[in-house]
């Protein structure tokens, strides 16, 4: 049995720090702290190669005694904390006094300060803990701390660190957090010598918030100020129409300290209910200012999370206050027109009327008429210019007509009989014959893009769609079990037509099917893709587009630089936000923020480790920008084009696994009416 015996020191400290020395993040934030605990007014970070072999902070704060600078470094040495009574009410950020030596044990530490009453400061080097002579020396008035080779005498974290530009990324968040927290505190963050944030320290919130978020996401901010018993919420909330892909836009603190409280998310999504679309979540800055003795924050090692003496009370506090920020609001979404800018990339109803727009725009027209409407269009400085190809292969001819589609509106009121195609759209008067976009699979393409290699005609349709044909690619030959997976191929079937301009009814036998067009052409787009290959038309943009991400997800997207250009975008780190001067022709200019922020965070779920996942997430949200949409008008070549897929069999489920139809016997509709 093998004997007890007590750890020795240096154990024992490593051991100790690693419980609050993580990663650079983790000693930047004990560093900030203590230096907002020291009453300092501006606080600047500068890391280097990630804040593994430099980190420096610098306060102009109390600073430290030179006689007490050895013992700041020892566990346990805090001025913070007297008593045991002092545990009930902890008003500061820092109060175990171990960040300083567990930082210390990790890492080659500098230290200079002076305090006011001193004419000369004080400075300290320590290495692995052990601490050197303490030497007068000329400095400012505050400290200034420098980390040097983090994890050097611990090997086994050391390994377990990410890249320079991911723990960057990182350090960067803890700063704008704690930026957020005190805006009272100027703080400054420069990486590789590069300045990229900068707080006025005024003590306004919303300068604060403005100097961290960013223009685009503190316009769509909105105040937030509520006052009941011993508690105040304050901060601002992101408007519904506003919310994000994620979480990252949360910030929550208690009595100025950041922390992730589930109660506090909890309540803020509440006050959201049935008011933000499904998947979004909304942003927030807010302060929960309560009583000391009503908040343990003794609960976590890093001091990240808390414990609330009446929870239910902070939710309805959160909740309540928030609620009522979002019902005073009565703006409205702006509305811009576009006054005739050539070039503008405008959003079609469906991939069929993109040769109408084209025809519309070269006309001059400067809005696109929806349900009685006009479309939201992108302003002029957000137009992209298309960068024609000459054509590789001869164009498409349409014989007949090209169907005008209308976005989502009321579905016209007269009736139409249950036939084949029996849901059909007016037609436009025939137009002179000219070269046109190629419609293939469903997708748009433009200048030098390849038809898809067969002849489509479709007898009942009113419009005639004739494609060159082409040896290569060969079309994937369709399984034979496939093609029986739905019913019995001599049960013949026919479109019914289509319903809340979402749903294909088709009619086979003695079932009906419902086909959801946007997820089964969203399969056909994927599956496409993935065997020819993804070949977008990129456009240049006018004027680059602005996307301002949160950190760890634009470090996502700047570490997948080459895997983006595949894909038709490029992007260029601007200062803390990325500028986006070329995107893919089917990705709207309004849509192009969003579609980088789902991207990233399909790149930081999957991750650098499996390349192949990672560029199937960007396939399937590539082939879900490129589908129709539900609640457009879509043509009956298209919407045939899509039912012949499903019914075959060669379209059964969505890239992210929904089923793209479902069924109804007749015996099952017959029950309904009490028929049966």
């Amino acid at each position: 049995m093998p004997k007890i015996q007590v750890l020795d020191s240096h154990v024992a400290d490593l051991i100790a720090a690693g419980e609050v020395v993580e990663r650079p993040a983790s000693v930047a934030k004990e560093l900030m702290e203590n230096a907002i605990d020291a009453g300092a007014s501006k606080v600047t970070v500068e890391i280097a190669h990630g804040g593994m072999t430099f980190l420096r902070v610098t306060d102009d704060g109390r600073g430290i005694p030179a006689g007490e600078v050895k013992t700041a470094f020892l566990r346990h040495a805090t001025s913070k904390l007297r008593t045991e009574y002092d545990l009930e009410a902890i008003g500061t950020l820092g109060f175990r006094g171990e960040a300083l030596a567990a930082i210390s044990a990790v890492s080659r530490v500098e230290v200079m300060t002076r305090t006011p009453e001193a004419e000369l400061g004080a400075s300290l080097a320590l290495e692995g803990g052990v601490p050197g002579n303490v030497e007068e020396t000329g400095c400012p008035l505050g400290t200034t701390m420098v980390v040097r080779d983090l994890f050097y005498n611990t090997p086994a974290r050391l390994k377990f660190m990410k890249k320079d530009a991911a723990e960057g990324a990182a350090v960067f968040a803890v700063v704008q957090r704690v930026a957020l927290s005190h805006p009272e505190v100027s703080v400054k963050f420069i990486r590789d010598g590069k300045q990229e944030l900068l707080t006025p320290g005024d003590g306004q919130l919303q300068s604060a918030v403005y100097a961290v978020l960013g223009r685009e996401l503190a316009l769509g901010f909105r105040p937030v100020k509520a006052t009941g018993e011993d508690m105040t919420v304050s901060g601002f909330v992101s408007l519904p129409a506003c919310c994000r892909s994620s979480r990252n836009w949360q910030f929550f603190f208690v009595n100025g300290r950041q922390v992730k409280s589930r109660i506090m998310m909890a309540a803020l999504e509440e006050a959201y209910r049935n008011q933000k679309m499904v998947g979004k979540f909304p942003g927030c800055v807010l302060h929960l200012e309560t009583k000391l003795n009503a908040v343990d924050v003794n609960v976590h090692p890093a001091k990240t999370e808390v414990k609330f003496g009446n929870e239910r009370q902070v939710f309805s506090a959160v909740y309540h206050a928030v609620l009522s920020a979002l019902e005073q609001d009565r703006s409205h979404p702006a509305i811009e027109l576009q006054k005739g800018v050539p070039g503008a990339a405008q959003r079609s109803g469906s991939v069929g009327e993109r040769t109408s727009n084209a025809a519309q725009r070269m006309l001059g027209a400067s809005q696109t008429e929806r349900s009685g409407v006009y479309e939201d269009v992108v302003t002029p400085n957000q137009t992209r210019l298309t960068i024609p190809a000459p054509p590789a292969k001869p164009q498409v001819r349409v014989q007949d007509t090209t169907y005008k589609m209308q976005n989502a509106g009321p579905v016209p009121t007269e009736p139409s009989p249950v036939a084949a195609h029996s849901v059909r759209l007016p037609v436009n008067p025939p137009e002179p014959e000219k070269p046109v976009d190629s419609v293939g699979a469903g997708i748009t393409r433009r200048g030098g893009g390849e038809p898809p290699p067969y002849r489509d005609r479709t007898p009942s349709a009113e419009a005639e769609i004739i494609r060159p044909l082409s040896p290569e690619p060969a079309p994937v030959p369709v399984k034979e079990e496939a093609s029986h997976a739905l019913l019995p191929e001599e049960a013949p079937w026919r479109m019914a037509g289509e319903v809340l301009n979402t749903y294909i009814i088709v009619e086979q036998g003695e079932t009906v099917y419902f086909i959801d067009k946007h997820a089964a052409h969203e399969r056909m787009n994927f599956d496409r893709m993935k065997a020819e290959g993804y070949h977008p038309m990129a456009q240049t943009l006018l004027a680059p587009v602005t996307c301002r991400l949160a950190a760890e997800e634009q470090e996502a997207l700047l570490a997948h630089l080459p895997l983006l250009e595949e894909f038709g975008f490029d992007v260029d780190e601007l200062g803390g936000a990325l500028a986006v001067r070329q995107a893919p022709d089917h990705v709207a200019v309004e849509d192009i923020p969003s579609t980088l922020e789902e991207i990233a965070l399909k790149l930081l779920t999957t991750g650098s480790a499996d390349p192949a996942a990672a560029r199937d997430e960007l396939l399937h949200t590539m082939a879900c920008k490129a589908a129709i949409k539900g609640g457009w008008k879509t043509s009956p070549q298209e919407l045939e084009r899509v039912a012949q897929a499903v019914m075959s069999g060669s379209v059964k489920y969505c890239p992210h696994g929904r089923p793209v139809a479902i069924q109804l016997t007749k015996k099952e509709l017959e029950k309904q009416f009490k028929r049966a």
